[in-house]
C-alpha cells in the first residue's frame, strides 16, 4: 500500500527540527558508532584508525548529535565519502557555529560537490574556518544562493535572449552568462545590498542588450581596438567607464524605476566627478542614438588625458576577449540554425501557396528583412519571401532577434535558406538524443537547470541538462483519420467553442444596465419591507469577454504511453487544436521524456505563435513513446517560455499517464517534491498549472503536487480525447 501524501502542508523530511533531541541525554560514543556504522559502514571500516567521528560527536548535545545523524543519512544517499567528510568535520563546525549556520555550511559543501565533484566538495567540508569567516563578515550580507531564484525571474523579465546567472569573484558578462558576486556586502542594510545585486545584474544585462560587444561593421572589436594603444588594459578600463555612461542613459530611458535606484545607490557611495574635457563626449554618449561605436570614438578622443574615473558601485570588469569569442561562436551557430529554419519555412509557405519547391541545383529561396516600428515605437522587422510578407515561426523570430543583438544589421547571406552545400530538399534531421547526450553539456543548445532536493531542502545547482528537439513528423494520415473517427464529436466541439468565443459576461447588481436584475429587485424589496434603505444596483449589464490567453500543453511521451495511451494523446491533441483554432487562443504543444538528469528532452510540436499547419499535424502524428518522465526540469523550462509571453492568463497543462519517474532515482518522494517545487515556482510568476491524467492512483500524489482542484483523473484512456477539449473549455471560461 502506497503511503498517501497529505493535500495540505507537505511533509519536509529534509528539514531538521531544531528541538529534536532537546532535553534528552546525549548518546554515548558506542551508540553513535553503531548508528554511523549503519549509514557509512563501508567507508568507516576502512578509516577506523584514521578518524573516530563517533567519539568526537559524543561530546556534544543530543540535539547536535541528532542533527549530525540526520544529515549523514541525507548526504550518504548522494555520496558516502561526502557523508564521511561531513561527520568527520561537523564537530569543528558545532564548536564555531549555531545549528542554522552549520546547516548552511552543509548546503554550501553539497552545492560545491554537485557543481565541481568529490574533491572540491570534501575540501568545502574540511575548510570550516573559512566558512565561519565568510559567515561572520556581516549580518547584512546578501548571498547569491539566497537570492538566485528571485534574480533569475527578474532577469527573465528583461528583454533579450535567455541569460544565465553564475557567482564569481569578478563581475562580467560573456553575453550568455552574467557572472555576479557570490556575496554583496557593500551597505549595512540587507535591502540596499539586494538592490545593489539587482543593479549589478541590470548593468551586465545592458551590455548584452544595448550592444556593448556587438560586431559593428564601422568599428573594430573592443579587444582588437585596445591592442592599438600602448596600454591595452588602460584602454579597456577607459572604454568601460565611457560605456557605463552610455548604458546608464539607456537604462534611464527604458527602466526609469531601476535607474532611480541605481542613482540612489551611487549617491550613498559618493558621486563620481568627470574631468571638464569629458563633457562633450558625455553629451554625445547620452544621446538616444548613441551606440558602442560612439564609445569607441570617445575612447580615442580621451585616452591621451590619462584619466581613469572610479568605478560605479554596480560596475564590474570587462573581459572583451571572452565576450567576443562567445559572440563569434554564437553567430556561426545561429547562422546555420537560421538558414535551416528558413528552408523549412520556405517549404511551408510555398506549400500553402501551391507553388512548386525548388529542386537540387536550383537557386535557394532568399528572404529579406524590412525595418519597422511596433505600436510602442520600438524597432521591429518585417520578413519577406520573394517580396511577399511571411509570418515567421517562433524559432525564426527568436533567432533573428538574437542575431540582431550581436550585429548592426543581419547580413544577406544569413537570409539564404541553404546549408553549407547549397539548398537541400532533404533538410538535416537533428541528431538524436542519444548522440547529443555523448557530447559536453554545453553543446547542441543544451540548457542547465537546478533541481530541488527535498532531503537537503535546497536546489542542486545546474543539475539537469535539457535539450529542445523537433518532434520528427510522420508521413501518415493520422489527423484525417482522427477527424473522421470523431466526426460527430467534432461538430459539437466546434459549436461549443464558437459560442465560447462570442460569449458575453453578465454583470449583476449594476447601477445601470441593459436589463433588470430580478434577484436584486427581490432582495431590495425585502430590504424596503423591513424598513432598510433600498439599493439602486438593480440592473444587469453585458460585457464582451476579451480573451487574452496563452497555453502550453506539456505532453508525456515516456515509454509507459506506448499503445492505446499514445493514440489517445495524439487524438486528444488533434481535437484540441481544431477547437483552439476556432477559439483563437495562443497555444503551444511540447512532448517531454528523457533518461537521467544528463538527457532531459523537450520535443517541439508547436511553438506558441506557430500556425497550425500541415507540418504541425505531421509532428502530432509523429509523437511516439520514448523513455522516462522527469517533470521538474521541463516545468521550469516551459515556465521560462511562458513568462516571456504577454498574456493576461497563462496556463501550463500537463497531459500524463503517471507520476514523475526516471532511471537514476528520480522517483517516489524525490520526483514528486521536485515537481511540486517547480509548480510552486510557476505559480509565483503568475502561471496556472493543471494536470490531466489517466493514472488511477493519481489521487495519492496529485493533490500534493498540483493542489486539490488543479487536476482531473480520467479513469478510461478511451475517454481521453472526449474529455480534453471539455476540460480546457472549463478552465478558460
Amino acid at each position: 500500500m502506497k503511503r498517501r501524501l497529505r493535500a495540505g502542508r507537505p511533509p519536509r523530511p529534509g528539514r531538521v527540527d531544531p528541538d529534536r533531541g532537546r532535553g534528552q541525554p546525549p548518546l554515548d560514543a558506542a551508540t553513535l558508532e553503531e548508528r554511523l556504522d549503519a549509514l557509512l559502514d563501508a567507508v568507516l571500516s576502512s578509516r577506523r584508525t584514521a578518524a573516530r567521528p563517533a567519539l568526537a560527536l559524543a561530546a556534544f548535545s543530543r540535539a547536535q548529535q541528532e542533527f549530525a545523524l540526520h544529515w549523514a543519512s541525507v548526504i550518504a544517499k548522494t555520496n558516502s565519502e561526502m557523508a564521511f567528510q561531513f561527520v568527520t568535520h561537523v564537530p569543528a563546525a558545532f564548536e564555531r557555529m549555531r545549528l542554522a549556520d552549520v546547516q548552511a555550511w552543509v548546503i554550501r559543501a553539497m552545492d560545491v560537490y554537485d557543481r565541481q565533484g568529490l574533491y572540491p566538495g570534501s575540501a568545502a567540508f574540511r575548510d570550516v574556518e573559512a566558512f565561519v569567516e565568510h559567515r561572520a563578515v556581516s549580518e547584512h550580507a546578501v548571498a547569491f544562493d539566497d537570492v538566485a531564484g528571485i534574480l533569475e525571474h527578474f532577469l527573465r523579465g528583461l528583454s533579450g535572449r535567455d541569460l544565465k546567472l553564475e557567482p564569481a569573484d569578478t563581475w562580467f558578462t560573456d553575453t550568455e552568462t552574467l557572472f555576479v558576486p557570490g556575496t554583496v556586502n557593500r551597505f549595512a542594510d540587507r535591502v540596499l545590498n539586494f538592490q545593489l545585486y539587482k543593479a549589478i545584474v541590470v548593468h551586465l544585462w545592458a551590455q548584452t542588450w544595448f550592444g556593448t560587444f556587438s560586431a559593428h561593421a564601422a568599428a573594430p572589436t573592443l579587444a582588437r581596438l585596445a591592442q592599438r594603444y600602448d596600454d591595452p588594459l588602460l584602454a579597456t578600463r577607459l572604454f568601460d567607464a565611457l560605456e557605463t555612461i552610455r548604458l546608464d542613459a539607456c537604462i534611464e530611458r527604458e527602466l526609469k524605476g531601476l535607474a532611480r535606484q541605481m542613482r540612489a545607490l551611487q549617491q550613498r557611495v559618493g558621486e563620481l566627478a568627470y574631468p571638464g574635457r569629458w563633457a562633450e563626449q558625455i553629451e554625445i554618449l547620452r544621446r538616444p542614438e548613441a551606440t558602442a561605436v560612439d564609445t569607441r570614438r570617445a575612447l580615442g578622443a580621451l585616452y591621451g588625458l590619462g584619466v581613469l574615473p572610479e568605478r560605479r558601485c554596480y560596475q564590474g570588469e570587462m573581459q572583451p576577449e571572452r565576450a567576443e569569442s562567445v559572440v563569434e561562436a554564437r553567430l556561426a551557430r545561429e547562422r546555420r540554425s537560421l538558414q535551416t529554419a528558413l528552408a523549412r519555412l520556405a517549404d511551408d509557405v510555398r506549400a500553402e501557396r501551391g507553388e512548386p519547391t525548388p529542386g537540387p541545383g536550383e537557386s535557394p529561396p532568399v528572404f529579406a528583412i524590412e525595418p519597422r516600428e511596433d505600436e510602442d515605437g520600438a524597432s521591429a522587422f518585417l520578413l519577406t519571401l520573394d517580396g511577399e510578407p511571411v509570418t515567421p515561426p517562433e524559432q525564426v523570430s527568436r533567432l533573428l532577434a538574437s542575431i540582431l543583438q550581436d550585429v548592426d544589421d543581419i547580413p544577406e547571406d544569413y537570409l539564404v535558406a541553404a546549408g553549407d552545400d547549397g539548398y537541400a530538399r532533404e533538410l538535416p534531421r537533428p541528431r538524436d538524443a542519444e548522440d547529443q547526450s555523448r557530447g559536453p553539456h554545453s553543446e547542441d543548445g543544451a540548457l542547465l537547470y537546478d533541481e530541488w532536493d527535498y532531503r537537503r531542502q535546497h536546489y542542486r545547482k545546474n543539475w539537469c541538462v535539457l535539450r529542445e528537439l523537433d518532434m520528427h513528423p510522420a508521413d501518415e494520415p493520422f489527423v484525417e483519420h482522427t477527424l473522421e473517427k470523431y466526426s460527430g464529436l467534432t461538430a459539437g466541439i466546434r459549436k461549443t467553442f464558437e459560442a465560447l468565443r462570442g460569449e458575453d459576461r453578465l454583470l449583476k447588481r449594476q447601477a445601470e444596465g441593459d436589463d433588470i436584475d430580478l434577484d436584486a429587485v427581490v432582495d431590495a424589496y425585502g430590504d424596503m419591507s423591513t424598513g432598510l434603505e433600498m439599493t439602486d444596483r438593480l440592473f444587469v449589464r453585458r460585457r464582451k469577454v476579451e480573451r487574452d490567453m496563452a497555453v502550453v500543453f506539456m505532453v508525456d511521451v515516456s515509454g509507459s504511453t506506448k499503445g492505446w495511451i499514445n493514440d489517445a494523446e495524439r487524438e486528444s491533441l488533434v481535437l484540441l487544436c481544431e477547437a483552439l483554432e476556432i477559439l483563437g487562443d495562443r497555444y503551444a504543444i511540447y512532448g517531454f521524456s528523457g533518461m537521467t538528469r544528463k538527457r532531459c528532452e523537450l520535443y517541439h510540436v508547436k511553438h506558441i505563435d506557430e500556425p497550425y499547419t500541415s507540418t504541425v499535424r505531421a509532428r502530432i502524428a509523429g509523437i511516439t513513446p520514448k523513455d522516462y518522465t522527469r517533470m521538474g526540469v521541463i516545468i521550469r523550462h516551459l515556465t521560462g517560455l511562458l513568462t516571456k509571453i504577454d498574456a493576461r492568463t497563462k496556463l501550463l497543462v500537463t497531459l500524463s499517464d503517471g507520476k514523475p519517474d526516471d532511471y537514476d532515482g528520480y522517483r517516489g518522494e524525490y520526483g514528486i517534491e521536485d515537481t511540486r517545487q517547480a509548480l510552486i515556482e510557476a505559480k509565483h510568476v503568475g502561471i496556472h498549472p493543471f494536470c490531466i491524467t489517466i493514472d488511477s492512483e493519481a489521487h495519492e500524489y496529485l493533490p500534493h503536487m498540483y493542489g486539490a482542484v488543479n487536476y482531473t483523473v480520467i479513469d478510461d484512456v478511451r475517454r481521453l480525447p472526449l474529455r480534453v477539449s471539455e476540460i480546457y473549455r472549463r478552465l478558460t471560461s
